[in-house]
């Protein structure tokens, strides 16, 4: 990747080597990744169980280091940072959606989505409020903020998780199989809702999933194999959501 082309990407990944240790073996997860992604994207990474799907996407949430290689967020070199520093552009930076929803359940909706700017900090009560209910109103549980999660359906505790990582203004969204505990009409709406998001306010999104309701919204689809990045396709690459699926062939 060109220095000209690093310039405008939000995040890069140059020949990033992630290795665990199995016993007495190395196991190598990523095997000199190169990634540019870039601002307001719309992206997904696709591929078979242990394919490397998941090392990727916690080596951009900054959970975990690469073994070589260079990491950038918004232009940070990760490897020079501390860990004070790491959280705190996790904080500012970075938003998670999982497919377990990870919420908190001793603690209300309203509370489960302030919280990330309860640990940024420098914001009023007054300007929490207004934050946590316009986004409670963007997902459309402005009438279950005193709700706790487990008094709400998977597609609402999932709307509660986009607020949470929306409410702290990250540049980009991780989303780790967001639909996978969904049925497919719930999950439709939920795609539909980050893909909104993506296009009116620019936030970079990037899935690792199986799903075919999310391959077929996304403009940009990454497939990779045994930690080896293979075929990339974009929207003028493919038709439909089938000819992707098909061509990668990872779903």
């Amino acid at each position: 990747m060109s220095k000209e082309i690093n310039s405008k990407a939000i995040v890069v990944l140059e020949n990033v080597v992630k290795n665990y240790p199995l016993g007495k073996i190395q196991v190598e997860a990523l095997k000199g990744v190169n990634l540019a992604l870039y601002p307001g994207e719309f992206t997904a990474i696709v591929g078979a169980s242990g394919s490397g799907k998941s090392t990727l996407l916690n080596m951009i949430g900054c959970v975990d280091l690469p073994t070589s290689g260079h990491l950038y967020i918004d232009g940070i070199e990760i490897l020079n940072q501390s860990d004070k520093a790491l959280t705190k552009l996790r904080l500012n930076k970075l938003g998670f959606i999982f497919q377990s929803f990870n919420l908190m359940n001793v603690l209300s909706v309203y509370q489960n989505v302030e919280m990330p700017l309860l640990l940024q900090g420098g914001f009023t009560r007054k300007e929490r409020r207004r934050k946590v209910e316009q986004l409670l109103e963007r997902v459309g549980l402005s009438t279950h903020m005193t709700h706790r999660p487990n008094e709400l359906s998977g597609g609402q505790r999932q709307r509660v998780s986009i607020a949470r990582a929306l409410v702290g203004k990250p540049k980009i969204v991780l989303a780790d199989e967001p639909t996978a505990n969904l049925d497919s009409i719930t999950g439709k709406e939920i795609i539909d809702l980050m893909y909104e998001i993506n296009q009116t306010e620019h936030t970079t999104f990037l899935f690792s999933t199986h799903d075919e309701s999310v391959v077929s919204r996304v403009s940009r689809l990454i497939h990779i194999k045994d930690g080896i990045l293979q075929e990339e396709l974009t929207d003028a690459d493919a038709d439909t959501p089938r000819e992707k699926i098909r061509e990668v062939g990872a779903l």
